[in-house]
């Protein structure tokens, strides 16, 4: 970024905004929101994934295996270098690839979004269309496990335990407007 004379922040090269966090966390629904917001364009992973390949998650876990989807994310990210400005949810397990989260870094700045399990399990509408959540027992190991890499990735950690989504949605607004990267 550089400030021109006229005192407006000038973007250079790739600033995606990378949105990380459990199942629930609401990671599409504030990328949707902010793009609205602040006139930016948004995408998710697990959309372009599916996209792609013709399937819907559940159907690549079942026909390729959880290994190919994290290929099948790596893909999808390297395609965003072309473009610019992006807000990007990404799916849950997208830390769990250590290759996402260098591209990641190289195109922009993370957004963790740290919620808490029961936060989540309440958020979660579908969990049939969630091919790693299996049961709560499952869903508690797997939030254990992946909140550390969340926690790893992260260059910026926006807590939304026991908040709204606007409460949310007007925080990390705020907090992305203060870095610079609105």
């Amino acid at each position: 970024m550089s400030e021109q004379d006229t005192g407006y922040v000038v973007h250079k090269g790739c600033d995606h905004i990378f949105f990380v966090g459990f199942l629930g966390a609401g990671k599409s629904t504030l990328a949707r929101n902010l793009g609205g917001l602040f006139n930016r364009d948004f995408v998710d992973t697990d959309k372009l994934v599916e996209r792609a390949r013709h399937m819907s998650v559940c159907q690549i876990f079942e026909c390729d295996g959880e290994r190919r989807f994290r290929d099948y994310e790596v893909e999808a990210l390297g395609k965003l270098r072309s473009r610019k400005s992006l807000l990007v949810s990404c799916g849950g397990g997208i830390v769990e690839d250590g290759r996402s989260c260098a591209i990641m870094h190289e195109m922009g700045k993370v957004v963790f979004l740290d919620g808490d399990l029961v936060d989540s399990l309440r958020q979660i509408r579908h969990p049939e269309l969630r091919p790693d959540f299996g049961c709560v027992e499952d869903a508690r190991k797997l939030y254990q496990a992946r909140r550390p890499l969340y926690q790893g990735a992260a260059d910026i950690t926006i807590d939304i335990r026991g908040k709204s989504f606007e409460q949310v949605c007007s925080l990390a607004g705020c907090v992305l407007w203060e870095e610079g990267l609105l």
